[in-house]
């Protein structure tokens, strides 16, 4: 590969999972300072790397837009919008395509890119077929103890040739969204020191109990810690539900685009989040974060000892989409207050590494 080679990573969502892959942009300015540095992704995350000093570019494919074509079948403007996005990608001449998602609608676009080198991760559902190389992690890193934030991703940029200390979470901060995200914070009432609850996923087996969130909110705000709710449009209904049962927490659910939701963040004293995309942001900005997990444990380490995993392995440990209690959601019932308070206070006296 020449010294300045041109690299595009393809992940195109989720959240979360846009924020763990954030790690290859340092590794990759490590191995190749002089590279252009490209990044694929869906509108939803885009926000979250547009700020992002180390990386050239960022491509974003409007997939819902097309999806709106398919329903009104209109199948020509489909097809044009399909050759000219191929036209775009093939005229930056890639060198090498990191297919991070590794499932079909990645691995199209890692193919239609014409990058004489393709890797793929994992590749799922035939993508593997649109790669050069196909890489998996070995099964070892699933083990209890050795699961790193990012482990899959940080597996790829060893295998490029990255030490693994270049392999660092990279979220950069705006001017614009830190000032909004500090604006809405005077609105809301905010004043000194606060805590970033974030109670919010897609799937109500990753969900702590809204009397628990309201109970912690409470105790933070006792201790001196103006509790903050943060999450998208989407969970306002739930967001006011918790609100109700805990006066003087702060709401800033669905007030916040991606990019200030970082900053406010990255501004925070304490993260206490569920498996959600924000959680993992506060791993990823270093600051002191509880990590509540059950059905899923996308990591048992978080890369940071401020950053804490609480997680009880129960025999039906790990459910992920099929749990089997019935709706009790007994490894989330464990996560009593008072040991989440707990161990968010042992996380305030860690010191920044």
């Amino acid at each position: 590969m020449n010294p300045a080679p041109r690299i595009l990573i393809i992940r195109l969502s989720a959240i979360g999972d846009v924020v763990m892959a954030s790690g290859l942009l340092p590794a990759l300015r490590q191995l190749h300072p002089q590279a252009h540095i490209a990044w694929l992704v869906e509108p939803a995350a885009a926000p979250l790397l547009a700020h992002n000093p180390r990386l050239d570019e960022v491509i974003v494919w409007q997939r819902g837009a097309w999806q709106a074509l398919w329903r009104e079948k209109r199948y020509a403007e489909l097809w044009r919008r399909l050759r000219e996005f191929r036209r775009e990608l093939r005229t930056r001449r890639f060198d090498l395509v990191l297919d991070t998602q590794g499932l079909l609608k990645s691995g199209l676009w890692s193919w239609l890119s014409g990058a004489p080198r393709r890797i793929t991760l994992e590749g799922r559902e035939g993508s593997h077929r649109l790669a050069t190389e196909r890489l998996r992690p070995p099964p070892g890193q699933d083990l209890p103890g050795s699961r790193r934030i990012g482990s899959e991703y940080r597996y790829l940029a060893r295998h490029l040739g990255a030490p693994d200390e270049a392999f660092r979470l990279d979220l950069a901060v705006g001017a614009a969204p830190r000032e909004a995200a500090q604006a809405a914070l005077r609105e809301a009432g905010v004043q000194g020191d606060y805590a970033v609850l974030c109670p919010f996923t897609t799937r109500p087996q990753k969900h702590w109990f809204e009397d628990r969130w309201a109970e912690l909110a409470q105790r933070l705000a006792q201790r001196g810690l103006q509790p903050v709710l943060l999450g998208g449009p989407a969970d306002q209904e739930a967001a006011q539900r918790i609100v109700a049962q805990a006066p003087g927490l702060a709401s800033l659910v669905g007030r916040l685009k991606l990019d200030a939701s970082v900053a406010a963040i990255e501004s925070a004293r304490l993260l206490v989040g569920v498996d959600t995309g924000l959680t993992h942001m506060g791993s990823a900005l270093r600051i002191p974060t509880v990590a509540l997990f059950g059905s899923t444990c996308p990591y048992d380490n978080g890369d940071s000892p401020r950053t804490a995993v609480m997680y009880e392995a129960l025999p039906c440990s790990p459910c992920r989409r099929r749990p089997t209690c019935g709706g009790r959601f007994d490894c989330m019932r464990l996560h009593t207050v008072d040991r989440v308070l707990a161990q968010a206070q042992r996380q305030l006296e860690v010191t920044a590494a």
